[in-house]
């Protein structure tokens, strides 16, 4: 398969199954749009084999992830598609090998950890499953500063969408077996997994509940604000993107209540439509006057 192909493969999956993602993306320049779609692509994959039923050795098929990722970055362009696009982005922008090293190790997690004590504990897990994902963005993104004084900020933005989706995504989680709502906060408003699975079952709110929900929303806000500074540290073609990524996904939180627990919540299309088309205006505006 040539290199184009390949990268048709990643962006047919990043619109399938990164719907508001994949719509923010968009925006960023036709050259910069194949990376983002190739490094969607390779964590989409390694989340298929963690969740994936009826797999015997979810751990070992993501050893051979890691292999197949060693081998195509040494043996040259590799049979597939995705590995393929991803050989080439992570060339092309000079991506550190270490950070597919953390994800990785993130995703081993998830095939044993099913809580976590506190928001320290589930910092670990979410270093490698959201952080790396913003640093790994970062190089294709480009800054108007040095690359280190933006890393910060990109890590916290991917934090905050980590945190985002695990509130959006309780209910399936729950399905799952795993819960990522700390264990300190759900003690401290008297919920349980027992309670959490009741709630589903049944389509019932309870006030409990919400109060962890209402934290943790609270919690993430702040994730968002303290994100926020860095997009202006992006190349100016670049920060209409991310600005609608950011505003989209913060509108989730506005929409998390006990119902994230039997059904998933998303942001209505008008409101999509009314935040990306003014972004798409100030992207081209930035593609105008930085050529």
């Amino acid at each position: 398969m040539n290199l184009g192909a390949a990268y048709a493969t990643c962006r047919r999956v990043n619109a399938r199954y990164g719907r508001t993602f994949f719509l923010a993306t968009a925006l960023l320049r036709p050259s910069q749009r194949p990376a983002v779609h190739a490094l969607y692509a390779f964590a989409r994959w390694a989340d298929e084999i963690v969740d994936a039923a009826g797999v015997d050795d979810r751990a070992g098929e993501l050893d051979r992830l890691e292999r197949l990722l060693d081998g195509c970055t040494k043996d040259g362009p590799p049979s597939n598609p995705v590995l393929h696009a991803l050989a080439d982005t992570m060339s092309r922008y000079d991506i550190d090998r270490a950070l597919f090293t953390d994800f990785l190790a993130s995703m081993r997690m998830d095939l044993d950890v099913t809580e976590y004590a506190d928001l320290d504990a589930l910092g670990v897990y979410v270093h490698g499953s959201a952080e790396v994902i913003g640093l790994q963005m970062l190089p294709v993104l480009g800054t108007v500063v040095p690359r280190e004084e933006a890393a910060p900020y990109a890590a916290r933005l991917g934090v905050a969408f980590q945190l985002t989706n695990f509130l959006r995504d309780v209910g399936e989680d729950l399905d799952r077996g795993r819960v990522y709502l700390p264990q300190d906060v759900l003690v401290a408003h008297d919920v349980d997994r027992d309670l959490l699975q009741w709630c589903r079952s049944r389509r019932r709110a309870d006030v409990r509940v919400q109060g962890v929900l209402d934290d943790l929303v609270a919690h993430s806000y702040a994730i968002y604000q303290l994100a926020e500074p860095g997009i202006a540290l992006l190349s100016p073609s670049s920060r209409p993107c991310v600005r609608t990524a950011y505003t989209l996904y913060r509108d989730i939180l506005g929409l998390v209540g006990c119902e994230v627990l039997w059904r998933r919540v998303a942001v209505p299309r008008t409101r999509r439509i009314a935040v990306a088309v003014p972004g798409a205006g100030r992207a081209l505006l930035a593609r105008a006057t930085t050529r």
